[in-house]
C-alpha cells in the first residue's frame, strides 16, 4: 500500500498469532448486489470472521446459501427484506456497499444512496450502537458525513468507528503504478489521500521510490488515470455497471486490515476516510489518510509528511471540492 509502512504491517501480520485473535461477527448490508457478492465472499475466508450476516432487499438468502458451502469455519446466515434488525444482532462490523452502481459520476447517485445509507444507519444506531461501520455506497465524500449525522442525532456517534472506504484508489494507484514503472506490485505502494472521487483523490507518488521518477505527461497521465480509473470500469461495461470485482476486493482487504487492528495487532494501518483533524481548520472535517488501527478502531491519525509542488497543487484543488461534497452530506440530513 505504502512502501515502508506496508512493509512493516506484513511483517506484524506474520508474526501475529492467531489463536490469541478475537474473531468477529461481520454483517454486510447490500450483499446481494454485485459488489456484496463477491464481499461476501471474500469475507468468508477471512478467518478472522466468525460469522457473517448478509442482508438485502432481494437476495441474500439465496447468496447466504451460495456462500455458506466454502469451506472455510465461519457461518453464514441470509436475511430478508423485513429482517434488518436481526441481521445486526450481535454484529462488530458492519459493512455497507449497498445502493445503485455508479453510470456516470458519483453525484448522479446522491438522492438514492444517501437515502439507502441513511436508513441502514439508523438500524445500525438502534441495534448494533458500537459497531464499526465501513462505509462504500457511493459517492464516500457525502455518505460518510450521512453516518456520521445519524449516529449523532442517535446519541450513539464515536468518529473513531466510521470509515469510508478508499482503498480501491490506493489498489489502483499501486497497479497503474507497476504498470507505467515495471517494477512489480509489491514495490509500487502509495499513499493516496483526500477524498474517493476525480480530483479530491491525491496519490503522493513522491512517498514511493519508483513514483518518484515518474515526470512530465507521465506523471500528468497516471494522476488522471489514479483519480479517474473508476471511468474506465463504467465505459468498458458500455452503462451496464461500474467497478465490483475490484471493488469488493479493496473492501475486503480494508475490513480485514481493520480485523487485525481490533484483534489488538499492532502497526496496522492503512487509508481511510475519516473525521479528521488534519484540514478541520478549512472547514474539511473528513479526510482520507494513513489512519492507525487499533482495539478502539482509529487510534491514530498520520500527517501526509512532505509534498512535492505538484503535490500541494493536486491538494489545493482537493479541497474545496471536497468540502461541497461533505457539506452536501451534512445538509442532506439536517
Amino acid at each position: 500500500m505504502f512502501s515502508r509502512s506496508a512493509a512493516r504491517t506484513v511483517s506484524h501480520a506474520r508474526q501475529f498469532s492467531s489463536s490469541a485473535a478475537r474473531q468477529h461477527k461481520v454483517a454486510v448490508l447490500g450483499a446481494g448486489g454485485g459488489i456484496g457478492q463477491p464481499l461476501s465472499m471474500l469475507l468468508k475466508l477471512d478467518k478472522n470472521v466468525t460469522s457473517l450476516s448478509l442482508y438485502d432487499i432481494r437476495g441474500a438468502p439465496g447468496v447466504a446459501a451460495d456462500v455458506s458451502h466454502i469451506d472455510a469455519d465461519s457461518t453464514v446466515k441470509g436475511y430478508a427484506a423485513d429482517k434488518l434488525d436481526e441481521a445486526l444482532e450481535g454484529v462488530k462490523v458492519v459493512v455497507i456497499p449497498a445502493g445503485v452502481p455508479r453510470k456516470m459520476s458519483r453525484d448522479d447517485l446522491f438522492n438514492t444512496n444517501a437515502s439507502i445509507v441513511r436508513d441502514l444507519a439508523a438500524a445500525v444506531a438502534r441495534v448494533a450502537p458500537e459497531a464499526h461501520l465501513l462505509i462504500i455506497s457511493n459517492p464516500v465524500n457525502s455518505t460518510v458525513p450521512i453516518v456520521s449525522e445519524v449516529l449523532k442525532a442517535a446519541g450513539v456517534y464515536d468518529p473513531r468507528r466510521v470509515f469510508g472506504v478508499t482503498t480501491l484508489d490506493v489498489v489502483r494507484a499501486r497497479r497503474f503504478l507497476s504498470e507505467v514503472t515495471g517494477a512489480p506490485t509489491a514495490e509500487t505502494g502509495v499513499t493516496v489521500v483526500g477524498g474517493h472521487s476525480g480530483s479530491t483523490i491525491v496519490p503522493l507518488l513522491s512517498h514511493n521510490a519508483h513514483g518518484k521518477g515518474v515526470s512530465g505527461a507521465a506523471y500528468d497521465a497516471l494522476v488522471h488515470r489514479i483519480q479517474f480509473g473508476g471511468d474506465e470500469v463504467v465505459q468498458a461495461k458500455d452503462g451496464a455497471g461500474s467497478a465490483t470485482l475490484s471493488m469488493a476486493y479493496a473492501g475486503a482487504k480494508f475490513a480485514s486490515t481493520l480485523l487485525r487492528g481490533l484483534n489488538g495487532e499492532k502497526g496496522v494501518v492503512a487509508p481511510s476516510f475519516v473525521k479528521s483533524d488534519l484540514f478541520a481548520d478549512q472547514g474539511v472535517e473528513y479526510f482520507s489518510s494513513n489512519v492507525e488501527l487499533g482495539p478502539n478502531g482509529v487510534e491514530k491519525i498520520h500527517p501526509l509528511g512532505p509534498l512535492t509542488a505538484s503535490e500541494e497543487k493536486l491538494l489545493a484543488a482537493c479541497l474545496p471540492d471536497l468540502k461541497k461534497n461533505i457539506e452536501k452530506g451534512k445538509a442532506f440530513v439536517a
